[in-house]
């Protein structure tokens, strides 16, 4: 294996470890803001560090379309070409073109598909996946999955993931090891338990750097992620890190980091950044509301991040209410940062043996709502 993970603590199936790549190490439990289109939107990279991310995620969909592996390659890789000296985690792209393709064929050999951007055909195989995450310098790269949207029946759910496993086999023989880099499986099996149990002894048995739980977060509720999280776990190995893709709610992290996960992704803290909706201690807020306009507090009192240090909700509701640019970066920036003090705070407590007391505050803050508008 080509990555060093270090399990330091444990507090019930909850992990505190470290992970030290070639870009340098990851605090685990994480979380990694989204840099589709090697950027993180409305944020400089210099931003996002100083909310505490010591890892970003890049798509390889987006970047094979635009601007090509190859020309990122040519300017010296994705961290140079970004600014971001850090690790930089890529997806492989399988869920992009089952989502974004105007048009895709999934087949044996891989998916045929048509560019929502002009229309091109493209055909993305496991190998062309690795070769292409190998041109952008990914610190950790994924194998090609199928991933489906669920609900899905037994019978759709069992052909994805047993080409999934297959698409993995050719993934590990694709990647080429270095020191500091690695390669993550991708377990499948929708919401089936005994599809999950397969997935995941199927891929250790190819042996990877790391294990991600896909297929989730794609139509299923909060429960069923956390049964479909409770099966599949016990099955992954304790000495390689476990990720979460494309999760979630502030909620969603607490109860996967108590189910013994260690990484996470999503768009949710960026996206709503930029549409006016701010994560709290005390629940999200919706700035764009009327009861902020005159309100000279900040959007969270005990927040370090730019936007509460300096700005008032009245100013953040003005910018947001007239589309200004500052709104989104600022409202980003909050996000991001809340996110990694709820990551670091959940590392402290496991640190301490106290998650359990942890996550209940955690519930208790986000059931109060947010503080009472000005009289």
């Amino acid at each position: 294996m080509t990555l060093r993970y270090t399990l330091h603590k444990q507090d019930g199936a909850a992990r505190l470890g470290r992970l030290e790549t070639a870009h340098g190490v990851i605090d685990t439990p994480t979380f990694m803001p989204v840099g589709t289109a090697a950027t993180v939107k409305a944020m400089a990279p210099e931003w996002v560090a100083e909310t505490g991310a010591q890892i970003i995620l890049g798509n390889t969909y987006h970047l094979m379309l635009r601007p090509t592996a190859e020309r990122i390659a040519k300017l010296g890789g994705l961290h140079a070409f970004m600014n971001w000296p850090g690790p930089i985690l890529t997806d492989s792209g399988g869920f992009q073109v089952m989502s974004l393709a105007q048009l895709n064929k999934v087949t044996e050999q891989g998916v045929a598909f048509q560019s929502h951007i002009d229309g091109a055909r493209y055909e993305l195989t496991p190998e062309r996946s690795i070769e292409i995450q190998h041109l952008l310098d990914a610190t950790i790269t994924m194998q090609l999955d199928e991933c489906i949207k669920l609900p899905a029946s037994e019978l759709r759910m069992d052909q994805a993931m047993r080409l999934s496993l297959r698409w993995a086999e050719r993934s590990k023989q694709a990647f080429k090891p270095r020191a500091g880099y690695g390669l993550f499986g991708i377990v499948q099996g929708g919401t089936n338990a005994g599809l999950r149990e397969q997935s995941a002894n199927g891929l250790v048995g190819i042996g990877f750097d790391g294990y991600a739980v896909g297929g989730l977060a794609v139509g299923e509720t909060q429960e069923e992620m956390f049964a479909t999280l409770d099966v599949t776990v016990p099955h992954l190995p304790q000495d390689r890190p476990r990720y979460l893709m494309g999760v979630g709610k502030p909620s969603d992290l607490v109860g996967a980091v108590q189910r013994g996960i260690d990484m996470f992704d999503c768009v949710l803290p960026t996206r709503s950044g930029r549409t006016g909706q701010a994560f709290t201690r005390r629940g999200s807020v919706n700035i764009r509301n009327a009861r902020h306009a005159e309100d000279p507090r900040p959007l969270d009192e005990h927040c370090r991040c730019p936007a509460c240090r300096n700005y008032s909700r009245a100013y953040l509701h003005h910018l947001v209410r007239s589309d200004e640019i500052l709104g989104a970066m600022l409202m980003t920036a909050h996000n991001l940062t809340y996110y990694q003090d709820l990551m670091r705070g959940m590392r402290q407590a496991i640190a301490e043996g106290r998650l359990g007391s942890f996550a209940g505050a955690f519930h208790r803050d986000q059931a109060l709502g947010d503080i009472e508008p000005l009289p």
